[in-house]
């Protein structure tokens, strides 16, 4: 028994969620570490026994499994929690530093709770400074080795990584369920949409193949795409998985080492992570966890070795993190709040649209970011309102481990009662409530964070129910007479995450997806949230920095990396002039032409077919910086086309005694558009003469090379 407790305690426990964030002041306990160094912390670590039992006992704890004489908690891939039963000696959770989980050494602890029960399930420490310095010099330290490692060698990692997750899907949406309440089911989503941004990083090589022209003779230009270094992530709540698999496989397969901090709410999926993360290969450094409150942000905003952050949450601390995120010269993207609208047509399928809304609405007790919590019910769809009511309250609303469960509680007492107090506005400002989930309470959990799902109807835009993200299993419906007016409500909205249409008319949705200026739109589609190969766009208050630092998808990789590009010259023999040029380089000069003429080249030069510079340049500046050997006064009032840029032809001719016959250029259509230019010998500006059709030499071809 004592031995099980031992291995219990050496490793981190999955985490639930907790019935208030409080911090609590306490000792470190006898597991502590008792010195700070990234090398003590990691000689420190505890070390799981090589014997048969260490087969079903993972590195991470999670689950309570019911080993004679203990009450402690161990998860392997089956064995994980299947109820909100209490845990008798909650395990505290530890950091991820340097492959290692390591106890903390905080003398301040956050209690976090089952959300079902309001059970004590773990402490998340407030990371000493020591241990935050200690993950972010195991990044720096792990950096150089892993932005050398091949491409090919880290995208085999991130595949073991994506299959271990396959492995791991139950017992990671187990510790989703006891941390942070949603149904067993919908934290299998959860898990399923940070999988599928995994999967897509798998094949994120094609997208880091860069780029190569020659630009000029011997002279190519190549661009390529670098990683930034550490990078990190701040993660909320309400996805405790899909969000953390939004940032490692995209970060790491670019060659950028990670430093997490997930929720203090519910670490747990994080961890599991960490370990799978661990079990597929990454190196010692590459992905390092941390966990806190407000200091540990800080850490992170002021850190000057970390490049960029990746934020999801609330306005309010995403545009703090922004501001000051930028203001220290890190790359900040930063999804934020919602207020996510639909209109429902008169001409819509009814069922599938109330479905949907219903679905959307509710889901994960509203707690999504792109939950559909407003409804413009266009004419008469009003009278559809009812039937919303009905859906809604035939929901199963229970624990989230409940056969049949259709959603489970919300995240804490205090989010219980900011939503109840929202709701109780409507009612005071005039809105009617439909159908009310305030006081609710399943049978077999009255101590839970419980909302019913509610509606509320005749909501108008000064409402506080309205212009307020409620975040919990609430749909506010508004009225509008006509599609105008629908769309003027939802683009009048300071947020633009989503909006959705429903409608069988395709002109009718075409004006929407033109006028509406929510970033992600759905057709009869509730929750326009993009697959991985395309990128999360949400817009306007909903996202910070304009939009320009998007999750996942092409963008993601952009943001994960640094656009580099190289020019360089290679050529056999040296130069023959010992003149060193100051005029501003633009690869479109030419040391060399080949010249194709109407008549034999030999009868104008017997050494036309090559000409070099020589000696004694005359230049013209017309539009570009043209080089003309005094060498060419040989050839006498015979244009010379120099093509530029396959658009632009200028048309000179050597200036030795006698002047051009003719400047200009071709246009589109290929008509001559003759130009006037200054004349350096005499210093006034030359007439233009009319190009001369039947010219000896009809165009030069040649390689541009900087003058």
């Amino acid at each position: 028994m004592a031995a099980c407790r031992s291995i219990a305690r050496s490793i981190p426990a999955l985490r639930a969620v907790p019935r208030t964030v409080s911090v609590t002041a306490r000792a470190a306990s006898s597991r502590s570490l008792t010195t700070t160094s990234l090398a003590s912390l990691v000689s420190r670590r505890a070390t799981v026994p090589s014997s048969s039992l260490s087969a079903t006992r993972c590195l991470h704890a999670t689950a309570q499994r019911l080993v004679p004489g203990t009450t402690s908690a161990v998860s392997t891939p089956t064995e994980y929690p299947t109820s909100h039963q209490k845990i008798t000696n909650p395990i505290d959770t530890a950091n991820f530093i340097d492959n290692e989980f390591v106890s903390s050494q905080a003398s301040k602890w956050i209690d976090l709770h089952d959300p079902a029960t309001n059970n004590l399930v773990t402490r998340v420490p407030q990371s000493t400074d020591a241990e935050l310095k200690a993950a972010v010099e195991s990044a720096e330290k792990a950096f150089p080795a892993w932005r050398a490692t091949s491409i090919m060698a880290r995208q085999q990692i991130i595949f073991k990584f994506t299959n271990l997750i396959r492995t791991h899907w139950d017992r990671l949406a187990a510790s989703i369920t006891l941390e942070q309440g949603k149904t067993f089911a919908d934290a299998k989503g959860d898990v399923l949409r940070g999988l599928q941004v995994a999967e897509t990083a798998c094949g994120i090589t094609t997208q880091m193949t860069g780029e190569v022209l020659e630009v000029a003779k011997d002279m190519e230009t190549r661009s390529y795409r670098e990683p930034l270094g550490v990078v990190a992530a701040i993660c909320p709540f309400n996805f405790p998985a899909m969000i953390p698999l939004w940032c490692i496989p995209v970060a790491t397969v670019t060659g950028n080492c990670l430093v997490m901090k997930p929720s203090e709410r519910d670490p747990g999926a994080a961890m599991i992570l960490a370990e799978l993360a661990k079990e597929a290969g990454f190196p010692p450094g590459v992905i390092n966890i941390i966990h806190g409150t407000a200091p540990t942000v800080d850490f992170i905003l002021d850190a000057p070795a970390i490049k960029a952050i990746s934020f999801v949450g609330s306005n309010r601390a995403g545009e703090y993190i922004y501001t000051r995120g930028s203001a220290n010269g890190k790359r900040v993207q930063a999804n934020l709040g919602a207020k996510n609208h639909a209109a429902i047509l008169p001409d819509a399928n009814k069922n599938q649209a109330l479905n949907a809304i219903t679905g959307a609405a509710f889901g994960a007790a509203g707690q999504r970011c792109m939950a559909l919590s407003t409804c413009v019910m266009v004419g008469e769809t009003k009278e559809w309102l009812p039937e919303i009511a009905e859906r809604a309250k035939a929901l199963n609303v229970n624990g989230g481990f409940e056969e049949g469960a259709d959603l489970g509680p919300v995240i804490s007492p205090e989010s219980k009662k900011r939503i109840e107090d929202l709701i109780a506005s409507a009612e005071e400002e005039g809105a009617t409530i439909l159908l009310d989930g305030r006081g609710f309470k399943p049978e077999n959990y009255p101590n839970g964070n419980f909302v019913g799902p509610t509606v509320i109807t005749n909501v108008t835009t000064d409402m506080k129910c309205y212009k307020e993200e409620i975040f919990g299993p609430v749909l506010v419906c508004l009225n509008a007479e006509t599609l105008d007016d629908a769309i003027d409500v939802i683009n009048a909205n300071e947020y633009g995450n989503g909006a959705a249409i429903f409608t069988r008319s395709g002109s009718t949705a075409s004006k929407f997806q033109k006028e509406c200026e929510a970033g992600q739109l759905g057709i009869n589609v509730p929750i326009p949230v993009p697959l991985p190969m395309f990128s999360f766009t949400g817009n306007k208050k909903s996202i910070a920095g304009g939009g320009a630092n998007t999750f996942y998808g092409k963008p993601g990789l952009q943001f994960y990396t640094q656009q580099k590009t190289v020019t360089s010259l290679w050529k056999s023999e040296d130069a023959v002039s010992t003149k060193a040029h100051v005029v501003m380089p633009n690869h479109s000069s030419y040391n060399s032409f080949f010249l194709i003429t109407s008549t034999d080249s030999t009868a104008i030069h017997p050494n036309l077919t090559l000409l070099q510079p020589a000696s004694g340049l005359a230049s013209y500046t017309l539009g570009q910086k043209t080089i003309i050997s005094e060498h060419y006064a040989q050839i006498v009032q015979v244009p010379i086309y120099i093509v530029h840029d396959m658009t632009l032809c200028f048309i000179l001719s050597s200036l030795d005694t006698l002047e051009p016959t003719s400047i200009g250029h071709h246009d589109a259509a290929n008509n001559w558009q003759a130009s006037s230019y200054d004349n350096e010998k005499t210093g006034k500006s030359q007439s233009i003469v009319p190009e001369t059709r039947n010219t000896q030499i009809s165009k030069i071809i040649g390689a541009p090379a900087p003058i």
